[in-house]
Formats: C-alpha cells, sequence, structure tokens
C-alpha cells in the first residue's frame, strides 16, 4: 500500500508505516515507556503489544494514567522516553471521551471528516494532467478503499441508525458519541482506540453498541469503568497499576478471579517484609483488596435490603396512614412520596400517564429509559418540584434532599480538598459519629498528604470522588445521584455502592452502569414507552426478566387471539346460512381432557418451584464473587438460568392456554 499525503487528519483516524523488516510483529508495540506527571510515574518502563483483533479493556485508578497511555499508543502524544513500534500500514482511528464535533456540519459532513484528503486525491486523479503519476494516485486512493467514499459514509451511518441530513449542534450527548463512531469506523481501522465509549448512552445504545464492537474485525483499545460492558466485550483486562501494565486473559469477570489469586500470593509475600513497608504495601492496595473483601459481605447485605423492602411492599396498605411529621434532621414517618394516578404533559407530548407508586424511606430505586424519556421530570414530580397535570402527590414531612449533580457546577478548584469538605473545621460529624477530616478523606481513597493539595490539582475522576465525599458528608434522608459514575475508577465504584448500601436514607439513581445498579437498588421505575411507567421489583437483571417474560406472554397471547379471530372468521364464510325462523344452536362448553386438567391443577406450583429456584440462582451470581470461588459452578449456574426462562415461559404460555 502507498502512504497518504500529509494532511489525512490525526482525528479521528490516522494512517501509519513502520520498517517493513519482514518479522511477523504485533499490530501496536510499546517497548521500555516511561512517563511522569510532576514526581509521579505514570508509565514506569512499562511494555505492552496489542495482537490482531484483540479487545482489550484498559483499567486502573482515576488519575494513572490511563488516557495518556491510550493517546501515546494511537501516535497522539509521546511518551517521554520508551519505542512505540507499530506493523507496517495499520490504521489506526480514536474516538474521545467527549467529541469535537463542528456543530453547524451535518452528521454526513462530520463522519465524512476523516475522507477529506483521500477525497483530494480522488479528485487530482479525475483531474488529472499529462505528465502527473496516475499509478501513483491510484494507489492512494485503493489503499483507502476509497473509489465510492461516499456511499461507505451512507451505509455506516444506516448502520449506525444516524440522520445525515442532522444538525450536530441539535444533537444529544448519546447521539453525538454515534457520530464521532461513526466518523472513525468509516476510515475502516486496523485499530481502534475507545475512550469512555459508554458515558451519555442508554442502555439500549450500550447494548447495540456491544454487539457492533464484537462484530468489528479489528482490534480494540478501550478505557471503560463499566463492568458489565467489559464482561461482554473483552477478550482481555489490561490494569494500569502504578506505572507498570499488567495483562489478564479474558474478560472482567475472569479478571477478578484471576486478580484475587495474584493478590493472595502477593500477601504471602508481603507478610515477609519489613513491617514498614508491609503497611505502606497494604495501604497502596486498600481499594483491590477492600474490593475482594467486601464482595462476600455485599451479597448478604442485598439480600437483607431486598427482604425488608419486599415486606415494606406487602404491608403498603397500613403504611400508607403514616404520613411523616419529621423532626430535627431527618423524618419519622414511613412515607418519602406517594403518587396516585399522576400525569405530566409538555406540549402535544406524554412524559408520564396514569404513573402510581409509593417510595418508602430506606428506598433505594433505580429511574431506567432511554435519553430523553422523562426521568428528571418524573423525579422532580416524586420530590414536588414539579406539579403534575393530574392525580395527586403527598411528599413526607421534613425531607432533606442532597443532588449529586448539582454539586458538580459549585466546586471550587481553589480550595484545598480539606477545606472543601471541611470548611473551617479539621472535624466532620457523619451521622453521630465525629471523625477527622483527614481519616474521612482517607476513606474516599485520597492519602493524608493530598488534603492540603488544591482541588484543581485532580483528575476529572478524582474530582468526582471528592463531590461524593461532600455529598456523604451532608446532613440528608434523600440522596439523588445523577450519572455518578462517569469517571469513577472500578475501585471507587466498590466504595460508593458499599456506602449506598449502607445508607439508611433513600436514594433515587440515574445511572446507565448496568453492575453497579444491580448492586444498589432494591427496585427499579422504568420507562415503557408513550409516558408509561412501571415499577419492578430488585435489580437492573430482574427488571430485563420480568419485563422480557411480559412481553414474550403479550406478544404469544396477540398471536393466539389473532389466529382465532381468523380461524372464527373463515368459519363463519364456510358455513351456510341458517334458516331465518330456526333459533341458534347452543354451544357446548369444551370439558378438558383428563391429561389437561391435571397439567392445569399442577401448572402454578411448577412455575412456583422455577420461579423461586431461579431466584436463588440469581442470587448466588449477584456479585460475581461466585466465579472467584468455583468458576466451574458459576457457570453451571448461568446455563441453568437460562433453561429456567425457557422453561417458565413455556410453562405460563400453557398455563394461560388451559386456563383460557
Amino acid at each position: 500500500m502507498q502512504r497518504l499525503p500529509a494532511p489525512i487528519p490525526l482525528q479521528p483516524g490516522r494512517r501509519w508505516r513502520a520498517p517493513d523488516n519482514g518479522a511477523n510483529m504485533a499490530l501496536i508495540t510499546l517497548l521500555d515507556a516511561q512517563l511522569a506527571f510532576g514526581h509521579v510515574a505514570l508509565l514506569d518502563h512499562a511494555d505492552f503489544a496489542l495482537e490482531s483483533q484483540e479487545r482489550v479493556g484498559l483499567i486502573g485508578r482515576n488519575g494513572a494514567g490511563k488516557s495518556s497511555l491510550l493517546k501515546i499508543l494511537a501516535g497522539m502524544e509521546k511518551a517521554d522516553d520508551g519505542n512505540l513500534q507499530l506493523q507496517n500500514g495499520i490504521r489506526i482511528a480514536y474516538v474521545a471521551q467527549e467529541p469535537n464535533l463542528n456543530p453547524e456540519h451535518t452528521v454526513f459532513e462530520a463522519a465524512s471528516h476523516g475522507m477529506a484528503a483521500v477525497s483530494a486525491v480522488r479528485n487530482r486523479y479525475f483531474a488529472a494532467e499529462d505528465g502527473e503519476d496516475l499509478d501513483a494516485l491510484q494507489s492512494q486512493i485503493e489503499a483507502f478503499d476509497a473509489w465510492n467514499w461516499e456511499q461507505r459514509v451512507e451505509e455506516t451511518l444506516q448502520r449506525l441508525h444516524l440522520n445525515p441530513e442532522a444538525l450536530v449542534g441539535n444533537l444529544s450527548g448519546g447521539v453525538k458519541k454515534r457520530v464521532a463512531l461513526a466518523q472513525a469506523l468509516v476510515l475502516r481501522p486496523d485499530v481502534l482506540f475507545l475512550d469512555e465509549p459508554t458515558n451519555h448512552l442508554d442502555l439500549d445504545s450500550i447494548a447495540w453498541l456491544e454487539e457492533l464492537l464484537k462484530e468489528f474485525k479489528g482490534s480494540i483499545i478501550t478505557i471503560t469503568h463499566d463492568r458489565s460492558f467489559l464482561d461482554a466485550v473483552a477478550t482481555r483486562i489490561v490494569e494500569l497499576d502504578r506505572g507498570q501494565l499488567r495483562s489478564y486473559p479474558g474478560n472482567f469477570a475472569q479478571y477478578l478471579v484471576q486478580k484475587q489469586e495474584q493478590l493472595a500470593q502477593e500477601s504471602v509475600i508481603n507478610a515477609k517484609a519489613d513491617k514498614l513497608l508491609a503497611q505502606e504495601e497494604i495501604w497502596i492496595r486498600k481499594g483491590v483488596e477492600a474490593r475482594r473483601t467486601r464482595s462476600q459481605s455485599r451479597i448478604e447485605r442485598l439480600k437483607v435490603m431486598r427482604n425488608e423492602h419486599a415486606a415494606r411492599r406487602t404491608a403498603q396498605g397500613s403504611v400508607k396512614m403514616d404520613i411523616a411529621s419529621g423532626t430535627g434532621n431527618g423524618y419519622q414517618g414511613k412515607i418519602v412520596a406517594e403518587l396516585t394516578d399522576v400525569s405530566k404533559r409538555f406540549g402535544d407530548r406524554t412524559i408520564v400517564r396514569n404513573f402510581s407508586t409509593t417510595v418508602l424511606r430506606g428506598d433505594k430505586i433505580g429511574l431506567l429509559g432511554p435519553n430523553g424519556a422523562g426521568k428528571t421530570t418524573l423525579l422532580k414530580m416524586i420530590l414536588g418540584e414539579l406539579a403534575a397535570d393530574s392525580g395527586t402527590i403527598r411528599q413526607g414531612a421534613n425531607l432533606q434532599v442532597a443532588y449529586f449533580d448539582q454539586m458538580r457546577d459549585a466546586i471550587n478548584l481553589d480550595a484545598t480538598l480539606e477545606d472543601f469538605i471541611s470548611p473551617g473545621s479539621e472535624w466532620i460529624e457523619i451521622g453521630n459519629q465525629r471523625k477527622h477530616v483527614k481519616s474521612y478523606l482517607s476513606d474516599f481513597l485520597f492519602s493524608p498528604a493530598r488534603a492540603h493539595s488544591p482541588v484543581r490539582s485532580l483528575s476529572g475522576g478524582e474530582r468526582n470522588r471528592l463531590l461524593l465525599a461532600r455529598l456523604f458528608a451532608r446532613p440528608a434522608n434523600v440522596l439523588v445521584l445523577d450519572e455518578p459514575t462517569n469517571d469513577l475508577d472500578i475501585d471507587t465504584l466498590d466504595l460508593l455502592e458499599d456506602l449506598l448500601q449502607q445508607y439508611d436514607g433513600t436514594v433515587f439513581l440515574v445511572s446507565h452502569d448496568r453492575t453497579f445498579m444491580d448492586n444498589v437498588v432494591t427496585s427499579i421505575i422504568a420507562a415503557e414507552g408513550d409516558g408509561d411507567w412501571r415499577e419492578y421489583e430488585g435489580s437492573v437483571q430482574d427488571w430485563l426478566i420480568q419485563s422480557r417474560r411480559s412481553r414474550e406472554i403479550a406478544e404469544q397471547r396477540d398471536a393466539a387471539q389473532a389466529n382465532k379471530v381468523a380461524k372464527d372468521t373463515k368459519a363463519a364464510a364456510a358455513a351456510p346460512a341458517p334458516a331465518v325462523a330456526a333459533a341458534p344452536a347452543a354451544q357446548p362448553k369444551r370439558k378438558l381432557s383428563y391429561k389437561d386438567q391435571r397439567d392445569l391443577d399442577l401448572l402454578p406450583a411448577r412455575i412456583a418451584e422455577l420461579e423461586t429456584e431461579q431466584k436463588s440462582i440469581q442470587a448466588k451470581l449477584a456479585d460475581g464473587s461466585l466465579f472467584s470461588k468455583d468458576y466451574g459452578q458459576a457457570m453451571q449456574l448461568q446455563q441453568r438460568d437460562t433453561v429456567i426462562e425457557g422453561e417458565l415461559l413455556e410453562a405460563l404460555m400453557r398455563w394461560e392456554e388451559l386456563s383460557s
């Protein structure tokens, strides 16, 4: 292949050349790389290699240098020292965390941005004059397969469900992310770099992206803290830890198993070390160790939370009479909010239609729905900040609401971490406990030495962690968390999950991180379309199972009804017309056969048995700890869960048929 001229832009793609020595080498190789930020070594003689058709998930703590490493591998930045080698002729595309698109361009123009140089070469070819090297121009065009690049752009936009005529400036964050992805895919890269690709995407879009990446023919390196996404997409996990890169084959669940084995081995070695060094090592590894030790207690605590939640729901009839009056910083009653047949419209669009729910003290509720479905509107109605067009809303007395999203705009970059958390005092009151601010900051993975550092010195993820520390330091009995997981590393996600599980107030959570939601919420309020909302007990996985089962049963019922109508219509058309004076013959009621009647009698118990077994399996798999104890058993349980789902659907359809 011929190399394209220099005007080919770096973003979203760039074509590279490496010396062709004939050796069989990896697509990208980084050798002995060094990179420092101040006195902190982000890369300390680090090595990395990317093979063909690999999908690498790059993880590590906030501020560890993941984005810098990604840009070095993409050729956008240079390491302080080391050697970057790229296979001859590979094409690279980079999709930034926040796409940089011209708001005045159409989607087609934005997606075509990377083809500008090759388009110019093609135009030169068609307008070539005597003496110009047509073979060289042709080689450059064919290198990008760009004779019909316009058709390629149109096909890519169609595949990504994008309107080519839409104006970029009018698009939501999630759709802009799709445009940036289209911009990269149009180049047909051999290697695709993605920085936090699931940010701004709703659950449906994330599932769509997962399938798209699994079908991608090239190699992928992605920075993400979405553990479900890593489980679905990654074929290898690479962890950046204190300047070193450690590789773990498999997805995130398999990484946890291998990491636990590694930590167990290291703990034996550390036990033999000097006491001071051992203490320092324990502190450094606190986040990862905490994830392992908390995982055992988390599932038990979740079981208790959900059982208590279900018990309160069962007693809802009597709870409604207990309207909170509240004293001091809290509220005494059990009711946080009660909505009865509430509706809300904006113009011709219905956002909420005849929705009823009761929110109780201690509930941890996840709100699910595509971007623009109205999650914020519904939340404001629940909290009494927005009136309903119809229906009734009652709030508990003396609610104190803390919003995570609002705090992002109020951050003082010049304040020290200590002053930001507790202005003018070294002590902080957390519930009934008095704690030193440095000790409190260490709970959020900030060392005491950083307590006097300015907020502006923190990375984006570290600032989010600091905001969470301030949020939990405020007296509040209701927490509203809007996408709190963006930019948080996996250690911090584990910490936040633990804090929310122990929090005795009410939590409203808007997040597209499925694993995080599964580990925190006790119920889901999900958008069903056209203003309809429905509440489901349990986690995101419970919602997926229940909603899928409801849809399948409804589809089967509709199909059966349609078939019955068609048969009745056909039979009526074929039958001779009755005599005018004749009375209609009475239709005898069909009696069930012995076998059918026996099935009808036994099916309710069978359905209950299957549902009980399925709940037990899902509880065992809920936090992934079983994968670290017995991977084989975990896989067997997953397979059994799939089989039960099919058996349940078949039993429900059979019961529906016989009972009707």
